[in-house]
């Protein structure tokens, strides 16, 4: 027999309490961190990536270049979460509700240590699609912005915030 969708963490009829439900705290081991910070990582190396392309092909300025793919980090992260949550049957304002919760901190620090390394690293803002220096650098702040990153998830799921409450929607 076929079920209708549903939206987990409805308000009661007549009330008005957000959809998002809240997920009891506990431990949170790192095997659990680390996927919710690869998921993360995922929208926004995309976006990063994306970004980086498109401002140093463009020939834009650092300033805008960075911005750009900071912006599309954040779309791709919460993208990805996004569908993720409409998958399991909830509507998109509750959707976007979840993924706002869970990803905006993850996103917010991995942006932070991935385009921190890429401005402090000597002549990085300078590299060009065909220096094997743009390449390496963005690689590498990914890679730190995921080391980073992870305890930071940690921590979140241990607390029930995080990708703590993108799990309740996993069936």
């Amino acid at each position: 027999m076929e079920q209708a969708p549903h939206e987990h963490g409805a308000a009661a009829p007549g009330t008005r309490a957000a959809a998002v439900p809240h997920a009891a705290p506990g431990p949170a081991g790192w095997a659990p961190a680390a996927r919710a910070t690869l998921h993360c990582l995922t929208g926004c190396a995309l976006g990063e990536i994306l970004g980086m392309v498109i401002g140093t092909a463009l020939s834009w300025h650092n300033v805008p270049t960075m911005v750009l793919a900071i912006v599309l980090a954040f779309v791709f992260g919460y993208a990805l979460t996004v569908r993720g949550v409409l998958a399991a049957g909830v509507g998109l304002r509750a959707a976007l509700r979840v993924a706002l919760a869970a990803d905006t901190l993850s996103i917010a620090v991995m942006e932070l240590i991935d385009n921190g390394v890429i401005v402090l690293w000597p002549s990085a803002m300078d590299a060009q699609l065909s220096d094997a220096l743009f390449w390496g650098v963005l690689a590498a702040s990914l890679v730190l912005a995921f080391v980073v990153t992870t305890p930071v998830n940690k921590w979140m799921i241990s607390r029930g915030k995080g990708h703590a409450v993108v799990h309740r929607y996993h069936h």
